[in-house]
């Protein structure tokens, strides 16, 4: 799969959409779908709703092929992207409606308490994004480090690195989490999505 990663891939993939390949969807489906799902899922907290998004997201990519600009980024980006819109999308409208329902019909959430959720939902999906994404030396150390409560020491020793290396794996990884947060909702996206919004 390495030799034919983007952006030839990506072209070609965009153009056996546009001629109505179902076997691209196919293999589209099999390439993103994961990454599709856990992210919405991550936004939405309910396994329904991810896969309403998974689905809407496929269904908007065989619809509409040529949406997808190159120039703007991998179809990996634009995958995520559009997850990321649809899934931002639902969840103002559940926020909302939960919101209704608990205080009564008619009532309107907040609109500032609304975009902080969506906001801290946008957060923890960029975070996943990014351990996702990330070189699996790093994404190991992290791992070693922070859910497996290691040292930098243990860490350099169940990898077979220096302590040096250890530190550095570590430094890096958390320098890109730290991405996740850094960035407003508003007029960006997430690293790796490509351009804005």
């Amino acid at each position: 799969m390495a030799k034919d990663a983007p952006p030839r891939w990506d072209r070609r993939m965009q153009q056996r959409l546009a001629r109505g390949e179902a076997a691209a969807l196919g293999e589209l489906y099999d390439r993103f779908a994961a990454l599709v799902h856990s992210q919405a899922n991550r936004m939405l907290d309910d396994e329904d709703a991810a896969d309403l998004v998974t689905r809407e997201v496929f269904g908007q990519v065989w619809e509409n092929p040529d949406a997808y600009d190159p120039k703007q980024g991998s179809m990996r980006s634009w995958v995520a992207r559009l997850t990321h819109r649809r899934s931002v999308e639902r969840l103002r409208t559940t926020e909302a409606s939960s919101y209704e329902e608990e205080h009564g019909h008619g009532a309107v959430l907040d609109p500032e308490e609304l975009e902080r959720r969506v906001r801290r939902a946008t957060a923890a999906a960029r975070a996943d994004y990014i351990v996702a994404s990330m070189p699996a030396p790093l994404r190991a150390a992290l791992e070693l480090a922070y859910v497996q409560r290691r040292d930098y020491r243990q860490t350099a020793a169940d990898l077979g690195v220096t302590e040096d290396e250890a530190r550095r794996r570590l430094r890096l990884g958390l320098q890109l989490l730290s991405t996740a947060n850094a960035r407003p909702l508003e007029g960006s996206s997430p690293p790796g999505y490509g351009r804005t919004l």
